[in-house]
């Protein structure tokens, strides 16, 4: 078994300068060549508590993280690196080969599967608001927004901006931010109405704000809004997505992932059910 270490790093920048070192090796290789031959599979993600973040020490946390590790660990493979950069980098630094495998939680959307090949769904993920305390607007689906005249700010490219255009929205009410840190400090500074995220992004917000914002109810949410998330793998590395495909079949919902991904909020609930991520990538 090959040994286990985690390398963070902290931003893309200093990703490149990582991959520098070794380009002339592994951008000829696969992803399957490069774990074969024991080289490190590099996984990236942006800062999304709960679903994949960087530990105190740099260590990659988050559900996401910890099923990724899970399934590669099943696959017999353990000399991971961990890559952290902006949401809006992660689909580019995945075909730039500054990472071999996006961790961050990506929902599943057909403008995605155009540019990355993505797992079998590993989640069922909700999207929810955070608004000021008593949600003075009343808002709580797209449409709401419209209706309250609100502005929405989420994250540059969050599934959130094409869920609202796709109710109305106009442009000109949508803010787009780097990531969660900045949706809540829009919010609570009055400079947007409602924060738009995934349920379990803006549950973590609301309870970490004191009491300055809180998250909308998910149910009004309308049932086409729900989306599927997977873990990300560049075109070209079918053949190793097969495998993982094949690993993830034993290990989601198992005795083990659920143990090691609860203290995320991940539950019974949160499991991907039976959809298919051709399925996914054909209507959503």
């Amino acid at each position: 078994m090959k040994s286990k270490f985690f390398k963070s790093v902290a931003a893309a920048s200093m990703a490149v300068l990582v991959v520098g070192a070794t380009a002339g090796s592994s951008l000829a290789q696969s992803l399957l060549e490069k774990a074969e031959a024991g080289e490190a599979i590099r996984i990236g993600f942006a800062n999304e508590i709960p679903f994949a973040y960087p530990g105190d020490d740099g260590s990659p946390k988050g559900f996401v993280n910890v099923m990724t590790i899970g399934i590669l660990k099943q696959m017999g493979y353990e000399n991971i690196e961990a890559v952290q950069t902006e949401w809006g980098g992660l689909i580019p630094g995945l075909n730039a080969n500054r990472f071999d495998i996006v961790t961050g939680g990506m929902n599943i959307l057909a403008s995605r599967c155009e540019n990355i090949a993505f797992s079998e769904p590993i989640a069922t993920v909700g999207d929810g608001f955070i608004v000021a305390p008593g949600n003075p607007k009343n808002i709580g689906n797209y449409e709401s927004l419209n209706e309250a005249s609100a502005i929405m700010v989420t994250g540059a490219g969050y599934s959130n901006i094409e869920a609202a255009k796709g109710a109305g929205v106009p442009e000109a009410s949508i803010m787009q931010v780097p990531g969660p840190t900045e949706i809540l400090a829009a919010v609570r500074a009055g400079r947007a109405d409602a924060g738009a995220g995934t349920y379990f992004t803006m549950k973590q917000l609301a309870d970490s704000s004191n009491g300055t914002v809180e998250a909308t109810d998910p149910t009004a949410m309308p049932e086409e809004s729900f989306n599927w998330a997977g873990i990300g793998f560049r075109k070209s590395d079918q053949e190793f997505l097969d495998k993982f495909n094949a690993a993830l079949k034993e290990y989601v919902g198992s005795e083990g992932m659920m143990s090691a991904v609860a203290e995320y909020g991940y539950a019974e609930a949160s499991l991907p059910g039976d959809q298919t991520t051709e399925w996914v990538c054909a209507n959503r």
